[in-house]
């Protein structure tokens, strides 16, 4: 059942090349096929003639050695080798305390499973018992 009267199609008009243009309420001017944006203009400069065909050689400054930046430069790449090499240990440290803990569950849980509460022997202990309670003469 439906519940929705029927709708007016909408009228397709074509364009001159048979393109279809869909219009759902009619327009006020000619609707136009969409046209891409036109492609940049790439525009490229010379080169300019007063740059060197190559960079200059490296000099080091002519002020002497700068031993004190090296002499920090080196502290503080200790201390990031030290930091890093704390952070492993503490992992390292992290992981065997958990292997160990779960090793003595294991072994806790192994010891409880194959120990006997007869003072240490092991098997089960077969017992057989006759009694007679037979009244004699003599025991009367």
């Amino acid at each position: 059942m439906n519940h929705h009267p029927q709708q007016p199609v909408a009228p397709v008009l074509y364009t001159a090349d048979g393109h279809p243009l869909y219009a759902t309420n009619p327009t006020a001017a000619p609707l136009v096929p969409y046209q891409g944006a036109p492609a940049p203009v790439v525009v490229h400069h010379p080169v300019p003639a007063y740059l060197p065909a190559q960079p200059p050689a490296f000099t080091p400054a002519p002020t002497g050695d700068p031993w004190p930046a090296r002499l920090l430069c080196g502290g503080i790449g200790i201390g990031a080798a030290g930091v890093g090499t704390a952070f492993l240990l503490q992992a390292v440290a992290a992981a065997t305390t958990g292997l160990g803990l779960l090793a003595a569950v294991l072994a806790l849980a192994w010891l409880l499973k194959n120990s006997n509460s007869g003072g240490g022997r092991g098997g089960a202990v077969n017992v057989s018992l006759n009694v007679s309670n037979r009244m004699t003469n003599r025991n009367r």
